[in-house]
């Protein structure tokens, strides 16, 4: 089993500015990789350059500027190709699949943050020793950077990786652990319904009230843009202090809503995981539903268009942005695999319209967001409880489903 760590980072002045050269150094060699695709597909009888062929190449790249290219980690440079590479894997696996390209982008050095070191002592080690106070990790042409460990490791350090977030430095850490101690067995069953107005209903009754950590900052966010805006686009070479100044403050306020997004995902998936044997949630494909809708031509028209409910839907694509569905359901299952509990997600059409009294299933059932009434049986209740109790019910039959 594989697990991350993320540690913060207190480089000094001088091995901060290395820091910074080392991103922009792999941010330089992954636009001269794309650069070297583009140009070998274009003007050269649509020739495709692979890995391999780019990988090849980096003996040749570091002898040439050693200055830049050669004072940093083989593997890591490695890796930044093999990260090009996925990049244009995922490309022509969404052309084959109808879905929009997105065909991959050059990198300006603001938007390259991460650099990956594929295998502990290979560019890289991490010192973390039982007796030392103090926990260092190494990079190659950076140094031993001091690190705030707050959590010990366990397991095997496999790969490292470091990150900027605004001024902030971060190590990420994956290493390979045994199979944990299951937590004792509780005897219970949930079923979760994810919404808007309540962020988690479970099939007991209980409700878990959505933070909206994005709408409160929302005040914050619009004036620290608009002051952003005000200042002419310009490479981060050449802003002025007003502007970085500017640009820090939009990164920090981002930075804290989606910090407060994780602390809140994960201590609502612990309590679950803790109260409860298995758990059944709704198979949501939260992309689709965030979609902006398609524009509708007027036929009396031509070059007009008729209202297709854009402002309200942008709205609601917001709210489920910032309820932050996708996160919470991934470190559920973190949480879970951990603990040693099952979770299972069930198909959510019809889950808020079927009674679970008598089974009966019409869109009259639910009157209104939050009132459920059952047409046939009169049975009254919240719909967003109602939901949870049929997404366990579908869940448990799924899991009797399911071969031993």
């Amino acid at each position: 089993m594989i697990r991350a760590y993320t540690f913060l980072m207190r480089p000094t002045v001088r091995q901060g500015q290395a820091l910074r050269e080392m991103l922009r150094d792999h941010c330089s060699l992954y636009n001269g990789a794309l650069q070297e695709r583009r140009d070998a597909y274009r003007h050269v009888s649509k020739t495709s350059v692979t890995y391999g062929m780019q990988s090849a190449q980096l003996k040749d790249i570091r002898a040439f500027d050693p200055q830049r290219q050669g004072r940093w980690s083989f593997s890591s440079q490695q890796a930044t190709l093999r990260r090009l590479d996925k990049a244009f894997m995922a490309f022509f696996r969404r052309v084959k699949s109808g879905e929009t390209p997105g065909y991959p982008r050059f990198r300006g050095v603001t938007w390259f943050d991460t650099v990956e070191f594929p295998k502990d002592r290979d560019g890289c080690r991490w010192d973390s020793t039982p007796h030392d106070p103090v926990t260092r990790v190494r990079f190659q042409g950076v140094g031993h950077v001091k690190v705030n460990q707050h959590r010990p490791v366990v397991g095997k350090v496999k790969t490292v990786s470091v990150k900027r977030e605004g001024k902030r430095w971060y190590v990420v850490l994956t290493a390979e652990q045994t199979q944990p101690e299951p937590l004792p067995k509780t005897g219970s069953v949930v079923g979760i319904d994810l919404g808007i107005a309540n962020f988690l209903a479970d099939s007991n009754g209980s409700f878990v009230p959505n933070p909206r950590h994005g709408r409160k900052a929302s005040a914050k966010l619009e004036a620290a843009h608009q002051a952003l805006s005000r200042f002419p686009r310009r490479k981060a070479k050449d802003r002025t202090a007003g502007h970085q100044r500017a640009v820090e403050k939009v990164a920090r306020l981002h930075g804290k809503v989606r910090r407060q997004r994780l602390d809140h995902a994960h201590k609502t998936a612990l309590t679950l995981v803790r109260e409860h044997d298995f758990i059944a949630h709704e198979d949501l494909r939260i992309r689709n539903m965030s979609k902006a809708p398609a524009p509708k031509p007027d036929p009396g028209k031509p070059g007009s268009f008729l209202p297709n409910g854009a402002a309200s839907k942008a709205g609601l694509n917001r709210s489920i942005a910032d309820a932050g569905w996708g996160v919470f359901l991934t470190i559920l299952a973190a949480k879970a695999e951990s603990a040693g509990r099952q979770v299972i997600a069930v198909d959510p059409r019809n889950t808020s319209r079927r009674c679970p009294a008598c089974g009966h299933t019409a869109k009259e059932n639910r009157p209104t967001q939050e009132k459920f009434h059952c047409v046939a049986c009169g049975h009254t209740a919240h719909a967003d409880t109602v939901g949870a109790m049929n997404v366990l019910r579908a869940g448990l039959v799924r899991r009797e489903a399911q071969p031993a």
